[in-house]
């Protein structure tokens, strides 16, 4: 219990957690910050799982979510273009994030357990009534907001999995190994 809690409070520190820790064994972290936001993708596997596809989809969020990343453009205020600012190494492709898009999708060389990639960006919900207003998004706006996968295993076949964000994190548990 004590190890799970300390997990957890280390991920939300921003910390990855160490290969075989216990929590979820893939996290997607959602950080509201000034004037960037940011998302942290973490693979803590505790077997040789690679994220090889990810894809975080805004559309079906509690707050009616969107990417600002033009001046003047669908968000208000503040904009801030896509920046992938950890990991970047392991990403092939990322897909364009245009002003008033709602999703994004990775493709990795393999996001190895014990690796993550982190970007800033703006997000911005399109609530009248929001609870922080537009400019910033409260944990609750990002309920429904989906992440999607395709993972890999050395000699196994393709799995997918999928997750929805519950406040400002999505994860997916493993179990104690992926089975092919």
């Amino acid at each position: 219990m004590f190890r799970k809690a300390l997990a957890s409070a280390l991920f939300m520190a921003g910390l990855a957690l160490p290969v075989g820790a216990a929590g979820p064994d893939i996290k997607v972290l959602f950080v509201e910050g000034a004037p960037k936001d940011s998302f942290t993708i973490t693979n803590s596997a505790s077997c040789d799982v690679r994220i090889a596809d990810l894809t975080i989809d805004l559309v079906g969020s509690a707050g009616d979510l969107i990417f600002d990343t033009d001046p003047g453009g669908q968000g208000l205020s503040v904009y801030q273009p896509f920046e992938l600012v950890a990991g970047g190494e392991k990403v092939t492709a990322v897909t364009e994030v245009k002003d008033g898009g709602r999703s994004v999708t990775f493709s990795f060389t393999g996001l190895e357990p014990g690796e993550y990639a982190m970007f800033t960006i703006d997000v911005d919900d399109r609530l009248a009534d929001g609870p922080m207003g537009q400019t910033m998004v409260a944990g609750s706006e990002m309920d429904g907001a989906a992440v999607r996968m395709r993972l890999v295993t050395p000699g196994g076949p393709d799995r997918m999995e999928a997750a929805t964000f519950t406040g400002t994190g999505a994860e997916v548990d493993l179990g104690p190994c992926l089975v092919s």
